[in-house]
């Protein structure tokens, strides 16, 4: 399974990336993570690509992405193609408003950064509650959403229940 996460520098897609890869591992599944960022430290472009499988895995590239968080209108623009008729693009209408209505693969909205202003008074959290959502989205493909939050919880030590609370309101978004 690959799935591909980008935004910009800050959003927390690398973070995102590594409880994923950490979860998977946790899980006895053989992971790779590959990220890349322009030379900003705050703003600048950030992807994490994790590539997931129970067999060695042959590269770490994602070609064709099953999963794709776009946290950006220029990430979106950039990799929507890659994605197959079988794929989720997950996007944040904060940053991504214009469509591609001719992709074969599914759209699902998730406003990870409105949400995590309305409940926690400012968009930190919204990574957390992308990866609440991403919990759901791979229910059954081998990652528990119990293993993926306690990855969290290990990765970002701050914030311990607002991060619990974060996940469960992007874990039930996607219902």
């Amino acid at each position: 399974m690959e799935i591909v996460a980008s935004g910009f520098g800050g959003q927390g897609v690398v973070r995102l990336g590594q409880v994923l890869g950490e979860a998977a591992v946790k899980e006895g599944l053989r992971v790779t993570m590959l990220k890349s960022h322009g030379t900003e430290m705050r703003g600048g472009y950030v992807r994490a690509q994790v590539v997931l499988s129970e067999r060695n895995i042959d590269s770490p590239m994602c070609e064709t992405p099953d999963f794709f968080v776009a946290l950006s209108s220029a990430a979106y623009n950039r990799f929507k193609d890659t994605v197959p008729a079988h794929g989720v693009i997950v996007f944040d209408p904060a940053f991504v408003t214009e469509l591609d209505e001719k992709l074969p693969c599914a759209h699902k909205e998730l406003p990870a950064k409105q949400l995590a202003v309305d409940n926690f008074g400012r968009p930190i959290f919204s990574n957390t509650i992308a990866l609440g959502a991403m919990a759901k989205l791979l229910e059954g493909e081998g990652l528990k959403k119990e293993t993926i939050l306690e990855s969290i919880l290990e990765i970002i030590p701050k914030f311990q229940d607002e991060n619990k609370d974060a996940f469960k309101i992007g874990y039930d978004f996607m219902n």
